[in-house]
């Protein structure tokens, strides 16, 4: 059973007597309850993810597992949003972030929580850095190969903050949006677009044959972008793409391709949205 320290992951700390209802008017999912986590995230007011992440409901308040580089625009912005209430906001650098997958982990003493996007995704600790750097661990690479393996995007690297709507980050398939809570930032776009059905851009996984091209790679069909490349490895990489564009490539009987490697669309069974060329494999 692996274990990777998540070196691109930081913990936030929200704490005060207003913290639960002042995430519950911020973010995409609801609060959780003691014991819970939650996918979530906080959007602009246009609807765009300045960060997603786990929320964990603790004794002394919430944690939030985080995307490092996403941190100072998250900090920053619930600093702005906190007016009266009261709260505290901060960052744990003396926190690391750790998962486990494939069975049971040694961690016991460890503040753990299930990933709340899939079961396969596993299990993740918070760790004191010190005691972090005592575990045997694998390189934080094959933690991703596990996470790419099961189609699941990361951010800052299949999407970029700032710039994607929580559809096209496959939020809404991931348990990171509740469409039936109250009102939140950006809350009537995404709404919008659930009710429309206008999510003519998402990430998918690919297949495709060697290492993958680069991250940001446009993905092509007819000699037009319909894409650009996310996170791979060999065999396999994620990208996000206008699925109309790729049922139009099919149509044509264009080749998928990315810096000269064919391209084949997966469906991964956690997905519910039609995804061109996967029909007979639905």
């Amino acid at each position: 059973m692996p274990i990777a320290i998540l070196k691109e992951r930081a913990v936030a700390r929200i704490a005060g007597a207003d913290a639960a209802h002042f995430l519950d008017n911020l973010l995409t999912a609801r609060t959780p309850e003691p014991g819970e986590a939650r996918y979530s995230a906080l959007l602009t007011p246009q609807g765009k993810i300045v960060a997603d992440m786990i929320v964990v409901a603790t004794e002394g308040g919430f944690r939030l597992d985080v995307p490092r580089l996403a941190v100072p625009d998250l900090v920053k912005r619930l600093q702005l949003y906190r007016l009266r209430a009261k709260v505290e906001i901060g960052v744990l650098d003396d926190l690391v972030v750790a998962v486990a997958w494939g069975g049971s982990s040694p961690l016991v003493d460890a503040f753990a929580y299930d990933d709340p996007r899939l079961p396969e995704l596993g299990r993740r600790f918070l760790l004191p850095a010190g005691e972090a750097s005592q575990i045997a661990m694998v390189p934080e690479a094959q933690w991703h190969a596990h996470r790419i393996a099961l189609g699941v995007p990361e951010g800052g690297m299949d999407f970029l903050y700032g710039d994607a709507f929580p559809h096209e980050a496959d939020m809404d398939q991931l348990g990171g949006i509740d469409f039936d809570k109250g009102c939140y930032v950006g809350q009537e776009i995404v709404s919008r677009m659930q009710h429309r059905g206008t999510a003519r851009t998402r990430i998918i996984p690919f297949a495709l044959c060697g290492p993958s091209p680069a991250e940001g790679t446009p993905i092509l069909a007819g000699g037009k972008s319909i894409g650009r490349l996310g996170s791979g490895v060999e065999g396999r990489a994620l990208g996000l793409v206008r699925l109309d564009r790729l049922e139009e490539a099919r149509a044509a009987r264009h080749v998928i391709e990315a810096d000269g490697a064919a391209l084949v669309p997966e469906r991964p069974d956690w997905v519910n949205f039609p995804v061109p060329g996967t029909e007979s494999l639905a």
